[in-house]
Parts: C-alpha cells; structure tokens; sequence
C-alpha cells in the first residue's frame, strides 16, 4: 500500500465494524477494504454502495463474477483479476473454462446471453462512450430487462472505479485469493505483476 492507512488496531467506530466483518468472513482484512482509510469517512460510504449494489443484484453472483472479470482484464487489474478468477472456477467447474473465458470469452462456449452480457461489460471497460442504443436493443433481444441491463452497466463500471482506485493506492491482491497454480495465476496477472 502506498498510502498512510487505518490498520485494524487503530480502527474506531465503522471502520472497526467493517473490519470485524471482513476478519469475520475472510480471516483477514482486505487491502481493498483499508485503502479507503486513508479518507476514513470514505469506508463507510464505499461499503454501503457496495452493499446496496450487490443486494439489489439483478443476475446472479455467477453473473457478476464474469462482469467483474471481464472488466478487470480490460482495466486492467491484476487484483479483481486474481479475486474474481478464483471464486469462477467453482461457478464455471474448471480452471479451464476461466481460462477460455478470460482468453475469449466469445468462443468459450458460454450461452448467447453471457456473451452479449460481457461484450456489453468489455465495452464499459473499454470505452462506455461507444456503447449505443444498439448494444441495448441486443441486450434485450436475448432477454435482458432494463434493470438487468443497468445492473450489467453498474457492475462493470463500479468495477472500473474501484480497481483504478486500488491500483493509484498500491493496494495488493491478498495471499488468500492467489490461486495455488502459477500458470493460472500468470494468465490472470492482467496489469500490476503480483
């Protein structure tokens, strides 16, 4: 991290209730999590977006995993990368099928929809300025609602935001979200080396 932040012993207030839950869930707390501290009354704003955005989630966590790692190569961000990849091998069944997702998701043999899904999302990634209201009409035609198609847009720009604000700050990807095969590890080190 390469900035001045709360660690969890000097932690009050929300920031300290944040970082229980995280301990709580995860074992550790994530530098995703504390370098909002370095503006500490950011944390709590940023963990309450967060927790409205994914509640209110249209599609599924599978959905938002591929979002988010489509997003995360094209940003890119080594962190999401590694995070997101991870936790896809269980939704997708194999490391392979992350792999050929990450590599081309267009001929990776996911259904029309999840292609028109994160074709939409790569074009946020991107450049949201060239998205027109063609790329919605197709987003419908496969059977998106309007609020899934916003939720899409969310995810995936939220994204954007987030894993350029972890890498300006230096925050690192966590041991624990490291997958244990290096060749796998590798093709998803998509910007900052671990």
């Amino acid at each position: 991290m390469f900035l001045q932040t709360i660690d969890e012993e000097h932690a009050t207030g929300r920031v300290a209730e944040i970082y229980e839950r995280q301990r709580a869930q995860l074992g550790f707390v994530m530098e995703a999590a504390m370098c909002f501290t370095a503006r500490s009354d950011l944390l709590p704003i940023y963990t309450d977006f967060s927790d409205r955005i994914r509640a209110g989630f249209s599609l599924g966590l599978r959905e938002w995993r591929l979002i988010t790692l489509i997003a995360a190569k094209h940003i890119p961000s080594t962190y999401c990368s590694q995070v997101y990849s991870k936790q896809l091998i269980d939704d997708l069944g194999s490391k392979k099928a992350v792999l050929a997702v990450q590599t081309d998701f267009r001929s990776a043999g996911l259904p029309e929809k999840d292609v028109e899904m994160l074709s939409y999302a790569e074009k946020i990634a991107r450049d949201a300025s060239r998205i027109t209201e063609g790329d919605i009409i197709r987003l419908r035609s496969v059977g998106f609602s309007d609020q899934q198609i916003c939720d899409i847009a969310l995810c995936a720009a939220f994204r954007c935001f987030v894993s350029r604000f972890f890498d300006a700050v230096g925050a690192g990807t966590e041991t624990a979200f490291l997958d244990s095969d290096e060749e796998f590890r590798s093709k998803m080190t998509v910007g900052r080396a671990l």
